[in-house]
């Protein structure tokens, strides 16, 4: 097999830098019935959160011209049951397995990461994007200080390195990708999902029960790019970047502007293989140009 793809991120080896992203991917076993996930460089679970979580109610994903919107209110069945059903099918697969945590306050967060502590967690993506109640509902990830607070008090407590996934809806996602590193994180992703709306004429009301939702795909890719090129141009630390990537042309070009790794998600849903169909791009596009690694091109912008 070729190791022109093999990446090291936050000091931890993927055999290529293509990662499944959270919330798109469930647990992976859907998608077993695709193709193996040892192909993949590595695979975000769904996001979790100390407690089971059912989730919003009423209509809950919405498809746009350029895009799809979700307002899925992290679903997941807790902490504590995927490590008992889960854990045991990921950690045996030749692929690199990031757990994703969310929580709705601070101790939600610190308890659930203490949750993974006996288990060899490879990398955790911390969720902040959720409300922090004690701050009035703002998602945690819109202020830089607020950032801080809570990857220090969660890298402090984690025996495994943490990256922090960002919001596009904060006002300088620069100062907050600083926070992060300040707080001791190990790595960075990016983006989230952007906050929008949608409105059903047909009915005469707003689609969504809780109003606003998040868009994904490829019309927030310019978006992506240019949050992406500003953060690693703010950090010392390696960035996943993530947000409209549909094929390999799109996952070369945050790798030239620095990403080590890229994350796929909508892309999935429309087309079950399209993260395969990445990576195979991708190495296609080395053997063509002669590269002896994808480094090769990685920030040459």
């Amino acid at each position: 097999m070729s190791t022109r793809l093999h990446t090291t991120f936050a000091g931890i080896d993927f055999k290529n830098p293509v990662v499944t992203a959270s919330g798109t991917f469930g647990f992976g076993r859907e998608y077993e019935r695709f193709y193996p996930l040892e192909k993949l460089g590595g695979l975000c679970t769904k996001g979790l959160t100390l407690n089971p979580h059912t989730g919003n109610g009423g209509i809950r994903l919405w498809e746009t011209p350029a895009g799809l919107m979700n307002s899925i209110g992290l679903e997941n069945p807790g902490i504590d049951a995927f490590l008992r059903d889960e854990w045991p099918h990921l950690s045996a697969l030749d692929t690199v397995t990031v757990v994703n945590v969310g929580g709705h306050s601070e101790a939600d967060y610190l308890k659930a990461v203490e949750k993974l502590n006996p288990y060899p967690v490879a990398l955790i993506e911390l969720n902040i994007s959720c409300p922090n109640v004690a701050a009035g509902g703002m998602a945690l990830g819109v202020d830089p200080d607020l950032a801080h607070d809570i990857t220090q008090k969660v890298t402090a407590i984690s025996e495994h390195p943490v990256m922090v996934k960002l919001t596009p809806n904060a006002g300088d996602v620069a100062a907050v990708a600083q926070a992060c590193e300040a707080g001791g994180a190990a790595a960075l992703s990016l983006i989230n999902t952007v906050s929008a709306m949608a409105v059903d004429v047909k009915r005469k009301r707003i689609v969504f029960d809780r109003t606003y939702a998040g868009l994904s795909g490829p019309a927030v890719k310019p978006i992506a790019l240019r949050m992406t090129h500003q953060v690693i141009h703010a950090v010392d630390i390696p960035v996943m970047a993530l947000g409209g990537i549909m094929t390999w042309e799109d996952a070369l070009e945050f790798i030239m502007i620095g990403a080590a790794c890229v994350q796929v998600g909508t892309a999935g849903l429309v087309d079950p293989m399209a993260a395969l169909k990445i990576i195979d791009g991708l190495e296609a596009y080395c053997e063509r140009e002669n590269l002896d690694h994808i480094d090769d091109v990685r920030g040459i912008l």
